[in-house]
C-alpha cells in the first residue's frame, strides 16, 4: 500500500517538540522528505542526533532570515518543497485584560502577535516561491479551539489564534489555485512545551506541568480523551496528501467534540 506522502518534502517550523515534532516523524513514517526549523539549540541538537537524515536548521521563526535558510536547505536537500507546516506558538495562561497591567499590555501583545502570527507570514513568505514551483502543494497552520471560540485561552492568545485563522482564509484565497492552505486547531494537548509569554512573567511556566492535566482534559471533552501530539498530526498527514487535494481555507478539528460544548466551557475545563 501506498504511504500517504510519498514523494512529498516538507518543511516544519517549530519542530523541536510537541505537536511539530509529532507532525515530523508522521510525515517520516508516510513517506515524506522533512526539514525543520527550530529556535532551541537544545531541541536542535536532539532532532540531529535522533534523526540524522533530516535537515535542521536553527534559527527564530519570527525572522525572514531563519526561514529563508529553512527553505534553501529543504530545497537544496530534496530538489524542492510540497509542503510548508508552521506548530510555533506561546500562551498566555487564560490573562483577560484586567489581569493585564497598562505596562504590560504592549510589550505582551507584541510578543504574542510576533510569536503566533508574524512566524506563520514569514514562513509562508519564505516558501512560496518553492511551493509555487510545484504541482499539488499545500501548506498547514496551527491554529487552536481558541480560533473558534473564547474561554481556551486568555484575551491575547484568543486573539492572536483567530488571527491565524484569517491567515488560512485569506492565503487560501489569494495563493489558489497553486497551494492550498488549510489549519488545525487542536484542543488541550498532553506532552508538549508550551509556554507562557516572557512579558507578563510566564516565560519559565509550561501548560503541560499542570497538575491532574490528563484528567481535567479528558473531563472536557465528549468525547473523554486527553489527546496527545501524534492524535494531532494525522490531521496535518490528510492535508499535506493528494487525498485532500480538493480542500482548502478549512480547518480540521481534533478536539475531542469539546466544541459541542463551546459555548460556555467553565473555568475548569480550561487548557
Amino acid at each position: 500500500m501506498t504511504r500517504w506522502l510519498d514523494g512529498k518534502r516538507a518543511l516544519v517550523v517549530g519542530a523541536g517538540s510537541g505537536i511539530g515534532r509529532a507532525v515530523v516523524d508522521a510525515y517520516l513514517e508516510e513517506g515524506a522528505q522533512v526539514a525543520v526549523l527550530e529556535h532551541d539549540r537544545a531541541k536542535c541538537a536532539l532532532l540531529k542526533s535522533q534523526l540524522p537524515g533530516v535537515p535542521v536548521s536553527q534559527g527564530d521563526a519570527t525572522t525572514a532570515d531563519a526561514n529563508e535558510r529553512a527553505v534553501a536547505a529543504a530545497v537544496a536537500a530534496f530538489g524542492g518543497l510540497d509542503t510548508l507546516v508552521n506548530c510555533v506558538g506561546i500562551f498566555d495562561f487564560y490573562k483577560g485584560i484586567t489581569d493585564i497591567s497598562t505596562d504590560e499590555l504592549g510589550p505582551a501583545f507584541d510578543e504574542m502577535f510576533k510569536t503566533n502570527v508574524l512566524s506563520h507570514l514569514q514562513s509562508v513568505k519564505a516558501a512560496v516561491p518553492a511551493l509555487r514551483a510545484q504541482k499539488g502543494s499545500s501548506i498547514v497552520l496551527t491554529e487552536s479551539a481558541s480560533s473558534f471560540y473564547p474561554g481556551r485561552g486568555g484575551v491575547l492568545y484568543v486573539a492572536s489564534k483567530f488571527a491565524v485563522r484569517g491567515l488560512v482564509s485569506t492565503l487560501a484565497y489569494e495563493l489558489a489555485p497553486h497551494i492550498r492552505v488549510n489549519g488545525v486547531a487542536p484542543g488541550g494537548t498532553l506532552n508538549t512545551d508550551l509556554r507562557g509569554l516572557h512579558n507578563l512573567s510566564l516565560g519559565d511556566v509550561r501548560l503541560d506541568d499542570a497538575p491532574d492535566r490528563a484528567r481535567d482534559l479528558a473531563a472536557r471533552t465528549p468525547l473523554n480523551v486527553a489527546l496527545t501530539p501524534p492524535d494531532h498530526a494525522w490531521s496535518y498527514v490528510f492535508l499535506a496528501s493528494d487525498r485532500s487535494r480538493g480542500i482548502t481555507a478549512t480547518s480540521t478539528h481534533p478536539d475531542g467534540g469539546s466544541v459541542m460544548g463551546a459555548a460556555s466551557p467553565s473555568p475548569q475545563s480550561r487548557g
